[in-house]
């Protein structure tokens, strides 16, 4: 099992914490998967509560992920002969009635100004060069061909880079993040909103506006995640498609308490369930695009598409 949230920090600040912690997954605590429904709950490991200075723990489902992938993706997966965890992780989901999250399920270790946090600059990247290539790869599959006629896209939770095809280009591609003169270096960007998603949840944009909205690697930041999905699918036009790619890195801190709790295979039904709940999305699925099991940054994609209008 991969860890369940490595340190983006150690390659931005000089006292990092270490690089071999790896918070003591729950899942070890639990049955397997087949044996347990998709709404049994247990609470974070007692480790976890210890690190985190009795910081509230989380809560962690686990669904039946016995039998095959239902029905063929419609987005070429890399493991479709072999299914990772991670691509099985939202088949035939048996969803809770309500919401199964807590609210201090997306509570974070460090709960001060984000503005503050991402107020300098950092000019790197997020994952290694292989998951990279293998997210541009994928990107090349998925998005509408370059200077396609009309087409707008929002790169969510945007930096100096959306790892975007080189030379891709349409008519608008809004880029919305933390920082400006990240955002101002983005070469594929043709304009750019700063926001905090976790302040302000409602994307300024009209209705129906967007073919596909990206968010790399920072889903596990947001806070009000059912608000920003909403919002995501009142943006889209019917049929518009969502991708939310995620690793096993993060800026430990600021992420929600149920993201560092939890492993690779959860992190997928965390961010399927937004979907799902958030309504007006296709049953949401998960790709295994790692380029290198084992020997690079692991590279997930979940993604739904807008239901069209009745």
């Amino acid at each position: 099992m991969s860890k369940t949230c490595n340190f983006l920090g150690l390659r931005l600040r000089s006292n990092p914490l270490p690089p071999s912690f790896s918070n003591s997954s729950a899942l070890n605590l639990l049955p397997t998967a087949a044996s347990r429904p998709f709404d049994h709950w247990i609470r974070a490991s007692s480790r976890r509560r210890l690190v985190l200075g009795g910081f509230v723990g989380t809560s962690l489902w686990m669904n039946n992920m016995s039998g095959n992938l239902g029905g063929k993706s419609f987005i070429a997966s890399a493991r479709q002969t072999n299914p990772s965890p991670v691509e099985q992780a939202l088949s035939k989901v048996e969803w809770p009635e309500n919401f199964p999250f807590k609210e201090e399920d997306f509570q974070r270790f460090d709960e001060s100004s984000d503005s503050t946090f991402y107020e300098a600059p950092r000019f790197v990247t997020h994952i290694d060069d292989p998951a990279i290539a293998a997210l541009t790869k994928y990107y090349s599959k998925v998005l509408p061909e370059s200077e396609t006629p009309g087409v707008s896209i929002l790169d969510m939770c945007s930096s100096w880079v959306s790892h975007y095809p080189a030379g891709y280009k349409q008519e608008r591609i809004v880029g919305m993040g933390m920082n400006e003169e990240e955002l101002k270096r983005n070469p594929v960007l043709t304009e750019y909103i700063v926001q905090d998603l976790n302040v302000n949840p409602k994307l300024p944009f009209e209705d129906n506006s967007f073919q596909v909205i990206t968010n790399v690697v920072s889903v596990d930041y947001l806070t009000k995640p059912l608000i920003v999905f909403k919002e995501m699918n009142r943006i889209l036009k019917p049929g518009g498609l969502a991708l939310m790619s995620f690793s096993n890195r993060c800026f430990f801190t600021k992420a929600i308490s149920i993201w560092t709790s939890t492993g690779d295979a959860d992190h997928a039904l965390i961010v399927g369930s937004y979907f799902h709940y958030a309504g007006g999305y296709e049953p949401p699925q998960a790709v295994d695009i790692s380029p290198n099991p084992g020997r690079s940054d692991p590279m997930y994609v979940v993604y739904s598409r807008k239901l069209p209008v009745a």
